[in-house]
C-alpha cells in the first residue's frame, strides 16, 4: 500500500513566497523612505516660509517708522533724510519692538555680497546724536544664502513731477513713497541639475517680496530748519 505524499510545500512554492515577501517589504521600504521625504521637504518650504514672513513683517514695521530726520548735508548743503541704491539704503527711524531702546537711529539696510553667488541682507544702525549720526553699533545678518536681491523705490523727486519708479533714489533730501524690496534664494549653481520641475516653477518666484509705504508727508518735518543744525562736513 503506497503512502500518500506528507502535507506541505514544496521548495518552488517556498521560494516564490519569499520572493514576494522580498518585494513587499521594498515596497514598503520605499514607501516609508518617500513619505519621510516629504514630510522633510514640506517642513523645510514650511520653515523657509516662516523666515520670509518674520523678515517681512520686521521690515514693514521698520519701515512705517522712517522719519525724515536730515543727519548729515549734501554737497548743496541740504538735509539728507534718505539715501537708495539698487543694494543699499538708508533712512532713521526707530528699530522694531524690543530693539527700540535708545529712539530712532540711522539704519543701513545692505544686501552684501557673501562671495559665490550668494548675498546676505544686513541692518546696521547708528545711534543718532544732536550733531548728526553718532555711534556705530554694529550689523546684524537678517537673512542669508539669497541667490540674488534688490530694493526699488517710488515717489516724486521734486514737486510738480509725476511718480515713478527706479532703482535708485536721487532726491535725498525727500522720502520716497514706496519701497519694494525683493530677495531670491535660487539654487546653488551645483544643486542646478538637482532640483525637479516644481522647484525650478518655484525658482520664478521671489522668496521674499515686500511693498512697503512710507507714511511720513516729505512735508511734515521741516528739513531745512532741522539740517541748519547739524555741523557743516558731517558726512557718515
Amino acid at each position: 500500500m503506497r503512502r500518500s505524499p506528507a502535507p506541505g510545500f514544496s521548495l518552488l512554492e517556498v521560494l516564490s513566497a519569499l520572493a514576494l515577501l522580498s518585494l513587499l517589504l521594498l515596497g514598503v521600504f520605499y514607501g516609508i523612505r518617500t513619505a519621510t521625504r516629504s514630510v522633510n521637504t514640506g517642513s523645510a518650504v514650511l520653515e523657509r516660509n516662516d523666515q520670509a514672513r518674520s523678515l517681512q513683517q520686521f521690515l514693514r514695521r521698520d519701515l512705517l517708522q522712517a522719519r525724515a530726520l536730515p543727519w548729515k548735508l549734501d554737497a548743496k548743503g541740504q538735509g539728507v533724510v534718505f539715501e537708495g541704491e539698487p543694494r543699499r539704503m538708508r533712512f532713521v527711524a526707530p528699530l522694531p519692538g524690543y530693539l527700540d531702546r535708545t529712539g530712532p537711529q540711522l539704519q543701513t539696510l545692505t544686501l552684501v555680497d557673501a562671495g559665490k553667488g550668494r548675498w546676505r541682507l544686513e541692518l546696521g544702525s547708528t545711534q543718532l546724536s544732536p550733531g548728526g549720526a553718532g555711534v556705530d553699533v554694529g550689523n546684524e545678518v537678517l537673512a542669508g544664502d539669497m541667490s540674488d536681491g534688490r530694493f526699488r523705490y517710488y515717489g516724486r523727486e521734486r514737486e510738480g513731477l509725476e511718480p515713478r519708479w527706479s532703482d535708485r533714489w536721487n532726491a535725498s533730501a525727500r522720502m520716497p513713497e514706496l519701497v519694494t524690496i525683493e530677495l531670491d534664494r535660487g539654487p546653488r549653481a551645483h544643486d542646478a541639475g538637482a532640483r525637479s520641475a516644481n522647484d525650478d516653477r518655484e525658482d520664478g518666484m521671489a522668496w521674499l517680496w515686500l511693498q512697503a509705504p512710507i507714511r511720513q508727508s516729505p512735508n511734515a518735518i521741516n528739513v531745512g530748519a532741522l539740517a541748519k543744525a547739524l555741523p557743516e562736513g558731517s558726512s557718515p
